[in-house]
């Protein structure tokens, strides 16, 4: 069975039914899909590996396979399972459960690196400081339990806006919450809550009592395993068990919304494919960032648009012909705005630089005509910085994706398109695609192009799309991805698609591009967000925003970033 034949297996199987009502699933898409890749693939599912251990090094194992099971009940008490390390504060196992007494950032490892899986638990607070403390299964952390760590956190207040959580603790020991949303229901203390977290590379699906609340995008290391953290709680965990689940297809299951393209960065807020708009668009959650690249008369790959830096910065002249020293040195920025006045005009190398520290992914165009030689050398950047599972490279032209893929055949194509071809699916084959990427007016042309393109296991990205109407239209087709301007308002318009479900948290930054502000107002607000001047946002929310119950409601989600 090919690829595309198992994708196309997967599709069908792994269906996750955002629409449907709570407690209606019985089993995950993710782990739907990974046991039918795994009947595909003939593996043997749901099978015990041996105990647990902390190294960090992947275990041979397949989709399906039970990677570790842990009911604590052969464990005594005082003591811990083999491969469990207590990083910080009291663990220890009593009366066949794993209990973690109250401390700051408690928290203990183990299991083995995975890269797709599905962590189930029950968990329960025995016992919490006030309604705002919580636990967490933790995602990605090095096996000594430093920091950085992602986490998928519940408060005991599940209920709150933020009560559940997709956050990490960053390198420099401080919170970054880009995700929260609220559970259908209060763990409370004393309460036995059947949890799951799904993570298939770097995307991850919140599960709680058997409904999905929350979405979210998070880092991964190369050798990171699994833990629980507890904060300020008294907290029980029994019932662990981790399954390997299978790559996240191409292909949507029907009613999963598109991801989010920024299109040349948020450059609704900020200059265009500028390392302010790139950084911006990874702040508003958008799970790929867009932007274009070009090579200068000297050989070097700089990210810009137009094939002449004239309307975009305040240089003139064709990039093919100016020196690399030449086009950066160009302010980037003053067009757009005088708050970004400076904003010089980026290498690629420096964007592959924003891929690597961030939760975004690349979505790149090769403008055209490049040679071979040129599309080459943007090629090996990406995979020599390791990124080739996190960059996918389009182009309208198509001798640079054939250079692109006899350079790299593992880093995902995409064609861009202003007209449909005669048969869409045929060139996709011809070139190797993973994704057809056409215009919106192309798409309208031909809505079942879409379809035609699923079912051969090809993604689609449409662009440039901006407007709610819009988003509406073209998420009906059952389109991949929507590469908008607007990368917060979209993502602010996906959560309110879930018709009475809890919605995924859009992220603050999102929220606020939201709001009803001038040009002005709002470059104070992502200026202060970019900045992580907590008071100075919240100067600027409460002088700019006069509806007191959103007011309130960003103000405490700020006081929340701002620990």
């Amino acid at each position: 069975m090919s690829a595309r034949d198992l994708t196309a297996l997967g599709a069908t199987a792994r269906r996750r039914t955002l629409l449907a009502p709570p407690g209606a699933r019985t089993i995950s898409g993710a782990l739907a899909f990974t046991l039918a890749a795994g009947v595909a693939a003939g593996s043997a599912a749901a099978t015990l590996v041996a105990p647990p251990v902390a190294a960090a090094a992947p275990l041979p194992s397949a989709p399906g396979d039970v990677a570790l099971a842990e009911d604590f009940d052969d464990v005594a008490d005082g003591a811990l399972p083999d491969g469990w390390n207590a990083v910080k504060g009291d663990w220890a196992v009593q009366d066949g459960e794993l209990v973690g007494e109250p401390e700051s950032l408690g928290r203990i490892t183990f299991g083995p690196h995975l890269e797709n899986y599905r962590l189930e638990a029950t968990v329960r607070f025995d016992a919490v400081n006030n309604d705002r403390r919580w636990l967490a299964p933790i995602l990605d952390i090095d096996p000594a339990g430093g920091v950085p760590w992602w986490q998928a956190a519940m408060r005991s207040a599940t209920t709150a806006g933020n009560g559940i959580e997709i956050a990490q603790r960053t390198a420099a020991d401080a919170w970054s919450v880009p995700y929260t949303a609220a559970a259908p229901s209060d763990a409370g203390v004393g309460t036995d809550v059947p949890i799951a977290i799904e993570v298939q590379g770097r995307d991850v699906t919140w599960v709680y009592d058997g409904q999905e609340v929350l979405e979210g995008r998070i880092d991964r290391s190369s050798g990171g395993v699994l833990g629980f953290a507890a904060d300020g709680a008294r907290v029980s965990i029994d019932d662990v068990v981790v399954t390997e689940l299978a790559p996240k297809p191409v292909v949507n299951e029907p009613g999963e919304l598109p991801v989010t393209a920024a299109h040349r960065g948020y450059s609704a807020v900020a200059p265009e494919n500028t390392l302010a708009a790139y950084a911006s668009a990874v702040k508003s959650g958008a799970e790929y960032v867009e932007i274009d690249v070009h090579t200068t008369a000297d050989g070097l790959p700089v990210v810009i648009h137009d094939q002449t830096v004239d309307r975009t910065t305040d240089g003139s002249g064709d990039v093919a012909t100016l020196d690399g020293d030449a086009v950066t040195g160009f302010d980037a920025g003053s067009w757009f705005s005088s708050a970004f006045t400076g904003e010089l005009v980026p290498t690629f190398a420096q964007t592959l630089d924003l891929v690597d520290e961030g939760s975004s992914d690349m979505l790149l165009e090769i403008k055209g005509p490049e040679t071979r030689e040129e599309v080459h050398r943007v090629i090996d950047m990406i995979t020599d910085a390791g990124l080739q599972d996190r960059v996918v490279v389009q182009s309208f032209d198509e001798n640079a994706l054939r250079h692109a893929y006899e350079r790299a055949p593992e880093i995902p194509l995409g064609l861009l398109r202003s007209t449909l071809d005669a048969d869409p699916v045929a060139k996709a084959d011809e070139l190797n695609l993973t994704y057809y990427n056409p215009s919106a007016a192309a798409v309208r042309t031909k809505p079942s192009v879409v379809d035609d393109l699923n079912e051969a296991g090809i993604g689609v990205f449409v662009w440039t799309v901006d407007s709610a109407g819009d988003w509406a239209e073209i998420t009906d087709l059952g389109v991949e991805g929507m590469i908008t301007n607007r990368p917060g308002a979209f993502i602010g318009w996906k959560s309110a698609q879930g018709q009475g479900e809890p919605a995924p948290g859009p992220g603050l930054l999102a929220r606020l591009s939201q709001l009803d502000l001038s040009t002005g107002q709002a470059q104070q607000l992502f200026s202060a967000l970019a900045h992580e001047d907590w008071d100075r946002l919240t100067r600027v929310v409460e002088k700019h925003v006069d509806d007191a119950e959103q007011r309130d409601a960003l103000l405490a989600e700020i006081d929340e970033l701002r620990g």
